[in-house]
């Protein structure tokens, strides 16, 4: 169990997916360019690549993304945050608004 004050550290917003490239020589690995409405676009690296046989349809999706994770160089790319999605057997969701919204609205 976590308290709500460690909850409320968590800094969740709503990002436009810009980009998505298959990393080379990852079989797992997206290359997301993500606005979250900050001044430059935040470079996401997740792997969820197995999920999609076209990278290209997640550009324009809204997403949450956690964006206060400590950088991490995964595959010799920095990640700037991690996309929020869920799963269940075999089946992979990403999580996204009824409606859109501006890019780094706060998840609350």
């Amino acid at each position: 169990m976590i308290t709500y004050a460690d909850f409320a550290k968590l800094e969740i917003k709503i990002g436009t997916i810009l980009a998505a490239d298959v990393v080379p020589k990852s079989d797992r690995l997206l290359q997301l360019r993500v606005d979250v409405g900050e001044e430059t676009p935040r470079q996401i690296v997740s792997g969820i690549r197995e999920f999609f046989s076209d990278p290209q349809i997640l550009v324009g999706k809204q997403c949450p993304f956690l964006t206060n994770l400590e950088m991490r160089v995964i595959h010799g790319l920095e990640s700037q945050g991690m996309i929020l999605a869920a799963s269940a057997n075999d089946v992979f969701a990403l999580l996204d608004p009824v409606q859109p919204l501006p890019p780094g609205t706060l998840v609350r």
